[in-house]
């Protein structure tokens, strides 16, 4: 059992300098090579340890690839839907409607409804954070408010709106590494997560009204931006609740997904024709512009100038292009994860761990803490949802537990967590992004700290938690 800890060694070493070398930049390629070096001393430790032929890990890989197959064509469809969203208008509307709601008295409940409204229609917290957070940021200080609590409020809403967003990367890896439909996943997380993000907005909105501040913040120029750059209408808003209409309706993830694509394609033709056409880079030539422009905005990246920096930021757009690093990463993972189970480390671990988890709230906090010990160890939230997800998975399906409680603890222990890291991709982000160290800002994540004890809690009053028949009592 000793050398079955090998590789995981390996991994942290690896991932650990990797943090410490590119920083940021780790997933740009570290961390796929990190995961394939290990995958190396996986295979050796299979081959000389225990005696496994080369075949049966060749099989194992494939299959672990192969499983993740419907995640990578929704993450492509992600890519394409984040693009034509936000050029068609229907985000930016989004954005402005919601940036008049701030005022002093209920800024920080506002800018956490803000975020969390802007990082649900894009799917990502990093760029809400990136972009709405950093404006966020300067206002709240024109306002008289603490670092940590401006901080606080914008990543709380940021991660509610990553978690619950069918257009985040995150997600879509939790419910496809676990077996989950898409938006059964996301309909079964609304039980842990709502009522941590109530509880949240509850602290920001006594905080607000208790603290003294003063000030007027100006967003006159970001509205502005927008107002230039794009046709602002409420009409826009009908294609993210048709979209809402056929998830409630619960279609198929992949035909939501085109569908809220096409609808988009087909609204960017009519409110914003002028900007895909500048977009086209054939300004002129009609249909030919037209088709160019929506094309690109599907596959590639779009930069569009509003004449405000952090604007440009927020607008700007990666397509299926900006997916490829994710589904990169999700191969190599899938690598990682296929010689584990293969040369039985992945068993061996999970023995140890399973001693500890005899019914549901142990099992599910046993996952959680997994989840959450893979972000401080190996820096990464993805590598945390996808070996907590593959360590865990034949042990919910035994012992006759929904996948989908599966999906939901590791996304309750490692995408909310992340942040919380100091060393973690995502703290490392969030803190040089906002200006604010973690440790500043991680006691006002109220939402990022109660997801955990949530999930654990759920499990343990036996709210929701459905069950079939065991393959095995």
């Amino acid at each position: 059992m000793m050398w079955s800890f090998l590789p995981f060694v390996v991994l942290v070493i690896l991932i650990t300098c990797c943090v410490a070398v590119f920083g940021n930049a780790t997933l740009d390629g570290a961390s796929q090579v990190s995961l394939l070096a290990a995958s190396a001393v996986s295979v050796l430790v299979g081959h000389f340890a225990k005696r496994l032929e080369w075949s049966r890990l060749e099989a194992e890989i494939t299959d672990k690839i192969s499983s993740c197959t419907p995640a990578i064509i929704i993450l492509l469809l992600i890519g394409a839907i984040g693009g034509t969203w936000m050029v068609s208008g229907i985000v930016p509307t989004m954005i402005y409607y919601g940036m008049q709601i701030l005022r002093p008295e209920i800024f920080l409940v506002s800018s956490s409804l803000l975020c969390a409204l802007v990082s649900l229609m894009i799917g990502s917290s990093w760029t809400t954070v990136a972009t709405i957070g950093v404006a966020l940021m300067g206002i709240g200080k024109a306002h008289g408010f603490d670092d940590g609590w401006i901080a606080g409020s914008i990543i709380t809403g940021a991660y509610f709106g990553d978690k619950l967003s069918p257009l985040s990367d995150t997600t879509v890896l939790a419910s496809s590494v676990s077996g989950t439909e898409l938006f059964t996943h996301i309909r079964y997380m609304l039980y842990t997560t709502v009522p941590t993000f109530c509880v949240s907005l509850s602290v920001f909105l006594v905080a607000g009204f208790a603290m003294n501040v003063s000030g007027h913040g100006n967003v006159a120029e970001f509205m502005g931006g927008l107002e230039r750059t794009f046709v602002i209408s409420p009409w826009l808003l009908l294609v993210p609740v048709v979209t809402g209409v056929m998830i409630a309706r619960r279609w198929p993830s992949m035909v939501v997904l085109f569908l809220a694509i096409l609808l988009a394609v087909v609204v960017g033709l009519l409110f914003q024709p002028q900007l895909v056409h500048q977009i086209s880079g054939e300004e002129g030539r009609g249909f030919i512009a037209s088709y160019k422009g929506m094309m690109q905005v599907c596959y590639g990246s779009t930069s569009i100038e509003t004449g405000v920096p952090m604007l440009n930021q927020l607008v700007q757009t990666s397509g299926m292009g900006g997916m490829m690093p994710t589904i990169w990463l999700i191969i190599c993972a899938q690598t990682f994860g296929g010689t584990l189970t293969a040369t039985g480390q992945l068993q061996d671990l999970m023995k140890l761990v399973l001693r500890l988890a005899h019914g549901t709230a142990s099992l599910v906090a046993s996952t959680v803490g997994t989840a959450f010990f893979c972000n401080v160890a190996l820096a990464d939230q993805y590598l945390s949802i996808m070996l907590s997800s593959q360590m865990f998975r034949n042990t919910y399906l035994e012992r006759g537990y929904e996948a989908r409680l599966l999906s939901r603890s590791c996304e309750d222990g490692a995408t909310v967590t992340s942040v919380l890291v100091p060393w973690n991709t995502c703290g490392l982000t969030q803190s040089t992004v906002l200006g604010v160290s973690t440790l500043t800002y991680l006691p006002y994540c109220f939402f990022n700290i109660l997801s955990p004890f949530a999930s654990i809690l759920v499990a343990a009053l036996g709210w929701k938690i459905f069950r079939k028949k065991p393959l095995q009592e």
